[in-house]
């Protein structure tokens, strides 16, 4: 699905959130192992589960296609900062809801960019009769938390030593979901 694009300005830097398009996709590429690589609160260490160009000119495609989904990039001065993704599917036992995942490059934390893409999210999960946006954070993330909690989700389970960091060490992942206000 689309979106109409969106301006903001925070602590004098002046951003855009809109749909990913086909032509950001070798950025996003290059983009994604440089923020896996920025902290550990990814899935993933930096050029792990790697999708080149055609990977992502793909998925922007059926994003932008499907109902069910939605892929956001926010810009700083011509340069994409962030993205996230509402991924649903066509199962039909599963069509109500999309998981909601998101990252933001270090140099750009602090803007509110996470917070104004996820508001996005779940105004569109709302408008599009979506009952359930779930997520997976890491346990130790106390601010994107304390963001999802805000923001209507909360803890519906825990993978326990779900992930082993560099440091060899075991790590808990929450599982978080945000209900529709009003379900259809």
């Amino acid at each position: 699905m689309i979106i109409k694009q969106q301006e903001y300005e925070v602590k004098g830097m002046r951003y855009m959130i809109r749909s990913a398009e086909v032509s950001d996709a070798g950025v996003l590429s290059a983009l994604r192992v440089q923020l896996d690589g920025e902290t550990e609160n990814m899935d993933r260490e930096a050029g792990e589960a790697f999708i080149d160009e055609a990977g992502f000119e793909e998925i922007i495609r059926m994003d932008a296609e499907r109902s069910t989904n939605l892929f956001l990039v926010a810009e700083v001065s011509g340069q994409i900062a962030a993205y996230c993704r509402c991924a649903g599917t066509e199962l039909k036992r599963f069509k109500h809801q999309v998981e909601f995942g998101v990252c933001v490059a270090r140099s750009f934390w602090g803007y509110g960019i996470g917070k104004e893409l996820l508001k996005l999210c779940l105004e569109w999960a709302d408008k599009n009769a979506v009952e359930k946006v779930t997520l997976k954070v890491l346990a130790t993330n106390e601010k994107a938390i304390r963001l999802y909690e805000m923001h209507g989700f909360e803890v519906e389970g825990v993978l326990k030593r779900d992930r082993r960091h560099a440091d060899g060490q075991y790590y808990d992942t929450l599982i978080m979901g945000r209900f529709a206000k009003v379900l259809p």
